[in-house]
């Protein structure tokens, strides 16, 4: 993985056609969310295992603080995302290296710690 995402080139030259559609966007981003064990078991171990708790009108605010938190962080991230397109300036290929790097710097944490 380190690997490709150190090779892998800034797609901002691609072409209109080969993008997606808003529709299609959104469509895979849902799908993506919904079907990610991971944010699941997230979601009911840890959020729903927090908010046991609570009781009352409190569990009520638990559930609109996580709610108001997560629009907040998915907003912001669309925010960074729209700002990091605007740049031309060769800044993906920066986060690409930068991400491989720290691939493989989990990578080699996990195998001194597995021996």
């Amino acid at each position: 993985m380190g690997v490709v995402t150190w090779r892998s080139q800034d797609n901002a030259n691609q072409e209109i056609s080969d993008r997606m559609t808003a529709k299609k966007q959104i469509l895979f981003a849902c799908s993506v969310s919904l079907l990610n064990p991971h944010a699941i078991l997230d979601t009911i171990g840890v959020i729903g295992a927090s908010s046991i708790q609570y009781h009352g009108s409190d569990k009520f605010w638990f559930a609109f603080a996580g709610i108001l938190v997560s629009f907040f962080w998915f907003v912001s991230l669309a925010i960074a995302g729209g700002l990091l397109k605007k740049l031309k300036s060769g800044v993906i290929p920066v986060l690409n290296k930068i991400s491989a790097v720290i691939i493989w710097g989990s990578a080699l944490f996990l195998i001194v710690n597995f021996i």
